[in-house]
C-alpha cells in the first residue's frame, strides 16, 4: 500500500494520475490471503500458493483454540475480509480445505456485523448472531459445513478503545480474519493429484 501511495518519482503524470492514495487503496480493499492462499478462480489451495503464516497470529489461534479444546489445529490458512457499511456477504460454505474435519476459527475488529448461520442445506432456516469487535466465532462439527453469511454491518458503533489513528479506519470497516486448517493433522503435503481425470 505505501509503495502505491508513495509511487515514484519517475511515474509519468499520466500514470500518476491512475494511482490511487493510501486511503483510496484501503477503502477498495475487500480480502486478503494468508499462509495457504485460496485460488478464488479453482475454489482450492495448493502447495505453490503458500507464504509462510504470521507467527503472532498463528499464536492467537492456537491459544484460543487450545483453550477451546481443539489442541491439534493447526492455522495454515487465512482470509482476511474487509467489510464496510453497505457491504455484504452472500450465503455460501467453506468447504476447499483437504481437512473439513478440522474447526474454522473467525476473529471480528471493528464495525459489528450481523452474522447468519444456517444448516447444511439452504432449507434450515438461519440465526442471527450479533457480532462486535473482538468476538470469535468457531464453525466446528456438522456447523463447520453449514451455510452462513453476512447481511448487514452496523456503521458508526466502533467501541470507543480503539486508537484515534485505528479509529480511521475502523470507524467505517468490520475485518473478518477467518482462520482454518488446510491439511489433516499429521499431514505436511498436499495430495497427488496428476493422475486424476
Amino acid at each position: 500500500v505505501a509503495a502505491v501511495a508513495a509511487g515514484s518519482g519517475s511515474v509519468a503524470a499520466s500514470e500518476e494520475e491512475r494511482l490511487p492514495c493510501a486511503s483510496e487503496v484501503w477503502r477498495r480493499l475487500r480480502w486478503v490471503t494468508l499462509g495457504y492462499h485460496y485460488n478464488w478462480t479453482d475454489k482450492i489451495y495448493t502447495a505453490q500458493q503458500h507464504t509462510p503464516f504470521p507467527v503472532d497470529l498463528g499464536g492467537l489461534a492456537a491459544c484460543i483454540m487450545t483453550h477451546l479444546g481443539f489442541d491439534n489445529f493447526r492455522a495454515q490458512a487465512a482470509i482476511m475480509n474487509f467489510y464496510h457499511p453497505g457491504s455484504t456477504l452472500a450465503g455460501h460454505t467453506d468447504h476447499s480445505e483437504i481437512d473439513c474435519a478440522a474447526p474454522l476459527l473467525a476473529i471480528s475488529l471493528g464495525l459489528p456485523a450481523v452474522f447468519m448461520i444456517g444448516g447444511l442445506t439452504q432449507d434450515v432456516p438461519p440465526t442471527a448472531l450479533y457480532l462486535r469487535s473482538g468476538d470469535v466465532v468457531v464453525m466446528s462439527g456438522e456447523s463447520r459445513l453449514c451455510y452462513h453469511a453476512v447481511p448487514l454491518i452496523l456503521p458508526h458503533t466502533l467501541p470507543p478503545h480503539f486508537s484515534p489513528q485505528q479509529a480511521t479506519y475502523l470507524d467505517n470497516t468490520r475485518i473478518n480474519i477467518s482462520i482454518r486448517q488446510v491439511l489433516p493433522c499429521g499431514t505436511t503435503a498436499f495430495p497427488d493429484t496428476s493422475n486424476t481425470a
